[in-house]
């Protein structure tokens, strides 16, 4: 019997004959490799470097099977969660004929993955309020729609989508329903991940990037069912996560309280800046956030933008994007660097 996401795989994708490396077809221990063409006398540090990593990451996975309560079979790590995005539409998305719906404003890289893969755009924009809009969602699907993008908690936004409408989603959209979770960690609402097992379009994108404080090492995960989980697997580039990203992952998923101190400290920090910058001339409005940034409508994006440069501040300017008019985004930083922010903003000359 067929799977059900069966049928939204491209032919081409679901026909493919996955690429298998040296280390693959092997898939055991030995003490001589000359199979991978690798270099036999090593790296220039003596530290292992010359040997291929492992393409399956089975020891990160398992990690984070055990950190996140999932399956191994249920998860594919990649360069980022932005490697995800680009595999989901190269999988399911047959150039000039599929579509994307989006729910702007909203992460940019949902658009420019579709663009690339010659996947049609179409939008399904949030409310004035941010809230989204389940008539205009259902507007724009029709048969040909693969992928809706909802990132909960949104960026630039920062609130987490409400359930009952993820769960409408999830039982109406014909395609698969990919929820980012890349600031889950900040947030009060739960993970979707409990629910992988119910929805077989569900796939949830999460990061090492924020929470866990490793940027630098572009660690992203998806989470899905068996199927849809293999099929990215099946595409993926066979070493796409390296073996010091492997292993600093390893320790960090080992370090969770850790974590969580920081998670917890920033949320303080989140807190007294929603309060604080209230309080200043300039600001006109801080949003709700779960997230790790708070959205701020300020009186003149553009010149507080520039203003905070002269200072040595860099924020995210999006008085661009759909009903974030004179709106900056606000990372969270630290004690002191917040404290900079609030002197620089009280004294900002309007």
């Amino acid at each position: 019997m067929n799977h059900p996401m069966e049928k939204l795989v491209r032919p081409g994708i679901l026909a493919l004959a996955p690429y298998r490396s040296a280390r693959d077809e092997f898939g055991s221990t030995a003490d001589v490799f000359l199979d991978a063409n690798e270099n036999s006398l090593g790296d220039p540090w003596g530290d292992g470097l010359h040997r291929y990593p492992d393409s399956g990451q089975g020891a990160l996975k398992s990690a984070v099977a055990r950190r996140k309560g999932v399956l191994p079979e249920q998860i594919f790590l990649g360069n980022g969660s932005d490697e995800a995005i680009d595999l989901l539409l190269r999988a399911f998305c047959e150039p000039g004929l599929d579509n994307v719906i989006i729910m702007p404003p909203t992460y940019g890289m949902y658009a420019v993955q579709a663009g690339i893969h010659g996947a049609e755009l179409r939008q399904a924009p949030l409310r004035p309020d941010f809230s989204p809009d389940p008539p205009a969602v259902r507007a724009v699907t029709d048969a040909r729609s693969k992928l809706l993008f909802l990132c909960s908690p949104n960026n630039p936004t920062g609130p987490c989508l409400p359930e009952d409408f993820i769960l409408d989603m999830l039982g109406d959209f014909p395609g698969l329903v990919v929820i980012d979770e890349a600031y889950v960690d900040f947030a009060r609402q739960p993970t979707w991940l409990d629910r992988l097992n119910d929805f077989p379009n569900l796939v949830v994108l999460q990061t090492l990037s924020k929470a866990w404080g490793l940027a630098a090492l572009r660690v992203g995960m998806a989470f899905s069912g068996a199927f849809v989980n293999g099929i990215l697997n099946k595409i993926k580039y066979p070493y796409n996560l390296g073996a010091p990203a492997i292993d600093i992952a390893l320790k960090a998923l080992e370090n969770e309280a850790v974590v969580q101190e920081k998670v917890n400290v920033l949320l303080a920090e989140r807190l007294r800046l929603a309060l604080r910058l209230p309080e200043l001339a300039c600001v006109q409005e801080v949003f709700p956030s779960d997230a790790n940034f708070l959205l701020v409508r300020v009186a003149d994006a553009e010149g507080i933008y520039r203003y905070l440069l002269e200072q040595s501040i860099v924020v995210r300017n999006r008085h661009r994007e759909r009903h974030c008019e004179n709106c900056l985004r606000i990372t969270v930083g630290t004690a002191e660097e917040n404290d900079r922010l609030l002197a620089a903003l009280k004294h900002y000359p309007a």
